[in-house]
């Protein structure tokens, strides 16, 4: 049954009126108690000039989401095939159970770009050097690691930059890498099955669907292999994008049919079977005339549900696209490069502009807007910070920032409920499984809250 906005300010009395009152010190997150602050300088995590302006003409909007439910996996990049988790459960008041280091985090030379996956009780990661490891989901053991570079690489042939992981219904973990490979893993003890080179590096996390493994390439290559065997079975090419954005999102799969998006700002619709062409569409806009603006990258995952796909381009164009035709239902001029999050018949996005936007999936309306901090120092504009999510998880909105914010959002009227501090920098998106939320810092540690 869906929650009204009254009945989800039940869930923390008076909350979101202290964290704009006293600039988010003393309010617990998600109904938990708060840790002791740490000593600095306090900013607020919110922006008093808002970006982005909600469509609704009395500041209302009539949001009914559907009754979170559990859910036991997170085996690939987005959830599922599909990248649509709709609304999960969490309990009330969720606190910090373990955590661990999972090896080498962001740095000069590589970046964390793999968030973790979940499957079968296990929590499987990969480091900025391609280290992938296994942990017990309820107590954060380690369980086993894998090297994945070939023990003969020199370190001088290249960054590792990039990859991701997937956990198959067959047992194994599937990787894609930074020095083109891809590799099957049986997830219990981490042996390697089979190992595959396409040729090209891989920024995007594998999907997996069909018995199949579906990559994405740095030149907009789709690359399809048997999750048996590693046997390359269809390949698809996009047009090359010299300027692009690190990493890559992973395509999505449903109905039959995978939705490639590449750094051209091109989108594909490719028949699971063949790789055939279904459909194709450019999400670019040209009113954007800063830098930024320029590039075309699709950065963001596409979300499938029900007989739309729903997508968000870098450049500052999302759209509602019909499945089986092609045909645009809806655009928006809003940009981003995080997956928006679908729940019933509405979207969250994070926008390029730092702004939380409930959209109507329906129309494209913009319901809500909570404009999120875009600069550690507002003043002088210096040391911009980036927010990655959302997730929805019990009638909360979880986002979180690389300067360590964790916040907990309404997904009805976009107040803020509270916040946490997170032990490190947050820029991966966090995953959530068997009631377990967890986040990996840019330092490489993995955090677990139940």
């Amino acid at each position: 049954m869906a929650r009204s906005v009254e009945a989800l300010r039940r869930l923390k009395p008076g909350c979101a009126a202290m964290v704009l009152a006293v600039g988010l010190t003393g309010c617990g997150w998600l109904g938990a108690d708060t840790q002791k602050p740490l000593p600095g300088t306090r900013i607020s995590v919110l922006e008093r000039e808002a970006r982005l302006a909600p469509d609704a003409t009395d500041g209302t909007a009539d949001i009914r989401l559907p009754a979170p439910e559990p859910n036991d996996d997170w085996p690939m990049s987005g959830g599922y095939a599909n990248h649509a988790m709709q609304h999960m459960t969490l309990g009330d008041t969720p606190s910090r159970q373990w955590a661990t280091d999972i090896g080498t985090g962001s740095g000069s030379r590589n970046a964390l770009f793999s968030e973790p996956v979940i499957g079968g009780g296990r929590i499987f990661t990969m480091d900025a050097d391609a280290e992938v490891r296994a942990y017990d989901l309820g107590t954060g053991e380690l369980l086993w690691s894998r090297s994945l570079p070939d023990p003969d690489r020199d370190e001088d042939d290249g960054y590792l930059l990039g990859g991701g992981l997937a956990y198959g219904a067959d047992g194994r973990l599937y990787a894609t890498t930074g020095f083109a490979k891809v590799i099957a893993l049986d997830a219990a003890s981490g042996d390697e099955i089979w190992r595959e080179d396409v040729g090209v590096p891989i920024r995007a996390a594998p999907t997996l669907n069909s018995g199949r493994v579906f990559v994405v390439t740095v030149d907009n290559q789709t690359v399809t292999l048997a999750a048996q065997n590693g046997r390359k079975l269809w390949t698809h090419s996009g047009a090359p994008e010299v300027a692009s954005l690190l990493g890559a999102p992973a395509p999505a799969v449903d109905q039959g049919t995978v939705i490639v998006a590449y750094s051209s700002g091109e989108l594909f619709a490719l028949r699971v079977e063949t790789g055939a062409v279904l459909w194709q569409d450019s999400v670019t806009t040209v009113r954007r005339t800063d830098a930024a603006g320029n590039l075309r990258d699709i950065r963001a995952r596409p979300v499938m549900a029900g007989s739309r796909i729903y997508v968000v381009g870098h450049s500052g164009l999302m759209t509602a696209i019909d499945l089986a035709t092609g045909e645009r239902i809806w655009q928006a001029e809003l940009g981003g490069v995080h997956q928006p999050w679908i729940a019933g018949r509405t979207l969250y996005v994070l926008t390029a502009d730092a702004d939380l936007a409930a959209v109507s999936a329906e129309d494209g309306r913009i319901l809500w807007v909570t404009p999120l901090q875009r600069w550690e120092d507002p003043e002088d504009k210096e040391g911009p910070v980036t927010w990655t999510g959302p997730l929805l998880a019990s009638d909360r909105l979880i986002v979180a920032s690389n300067t360590g914010e964790i916040l907990a959002v309404s997904p009805y009227d976009g107040a803020v409920l509270g916040y946490v501090e997170a032990p490190g920098g947050v820029t991966v998106s966090p995953v959530l499984a068997n009631d377990t939320l967890v986040f990996l810092t840019d330092d490489g540690e993995l955090v677990a809250y139940r």
